[in-house]
């Protein structure tokens, strides 16, 4: 393992390599390009490489072996560097939160493209997390009026730092019952990205994933707990020809369109994300008409 005293007086080269190592031999995929973040985090090099030409200290050779250790310990590395890219917002990201994922984007790209046209829809988005969602629409569509929801207290700590100065309202709630608080028609579109995992799916996690929130991942046996009580609880608060935007695991779609289908739910479609698997569901509520995307 890589040591302070190891990598004090080093160059960064050669701190390089001995992190790159290390990581390989923890089975971290993409060693490589982690040893790079790594190391550019503990000197502080983004956006000037000529601090890579001096020897570390031994403040940043601690640091950069705190790190290391860490993600040979198969932490996320978004974790270890605070912060996550999606959609062009840089999110802060640390343990309790999830770390969004570009898959995920195809949920945002669906809502903004329902929302075009729109003046000024209010919009809310569930099971927020970092904000990921809800923050990608605000800035797509700047006449949204969109308010976060999440209820675990580390994330929403997260939320709160991520919308910051932007007009974005931050709400710590349970979505499983915040819908009671809520006016009828309300809202001109709802997203999600709920846990959806399986039970055998969280029994059988990546490495990395296992440091993530449970509550963020875990669905129930079937991984359809969370679309159950949102397909029967958020009908009420929608408006007439308003959408509901979900993320989906890949082979959930089948199953939550069943589910829609069950509780009145409109005019649904599937949207695939760049891998080709199904990833976002979108849906009117009951005697909504119908629109083209």
């Amino acid at each position: 393992m890589v040591t302070p005293a190891a990598l004090t007086g080093a160059g960064a080269a050669a701190a390089l390599r001995a992190v790159r190592d290390a990581l390989r031999a923890a089975g971290c995929p993409d060693a490589a390009y982690d040893a790079f973040c790594l190391v550019q985090a503990a000197l502080g090099t983004e956006g000037d490489p000529r601090l890579w030409e001096a020897p570390l200290t031994p403040r940043q050779a601690a640091d950069l072996a705190a790190r290391t250790a860490r993600r040979a310990a198969r932490e996320p590395l978004q974790y270890l560097l605070g912060r996550c890219g999606f959609m062009g917002l840089t999110l802060k990201v640390g343990p309790g939160v999830l770390c969004p994922r570009p898959d995920t984007e195809t949920v945002a790209e669906t809502a903004i493209d329902l929302l075009r046209g729109a003046a000024s829809p209010t919009v809310l988005d569930l099971c927020a997390g970092t904000g990921c969602l809800g923050l990608a629409v605000q800035r797509f569509v700047p006449g949204a009026a969109v308010t976060c929801v999440e209820k675990e207290p580390a994330a929403f700590a997260y939320l709160c730092q991520n919308a910051a100065g932007t007009p974005v309202r931050c709400v710590q709630a349970d979505v499983r019952t915040w819908h009671e608080t809520l006016p009828a028609g309300g809202a001109d579109l709802i997203l999600c990205n709920p846990p959806y995992l399986t039970a055998a799916e969280m029994a059988a996690l990546m490495p990395e994933t296992a440091h993530e929130p449970a509550a963020a991942l875990a669905g129930g046996a079937d991984g359809l707990n969370f679309y159950r009580a949102l397909l029967r609880d958020y009908r009420r608060p929608l408006r007439p020809g308003g959408w509901l935007v979900l993320e989906v695991g890949a082979e959930q779609a089948p199953a939550v369109l069943a589910l829609a289908a069950q509780n009145g739910w409109r005019n649904a479609f599937v949207r695939r994300d760049l891998a080709g698997h199904d990833r976002a569901v979108a849906a009117q509520p009951p005697a909504a008409a119908a629109k083209t995307v």
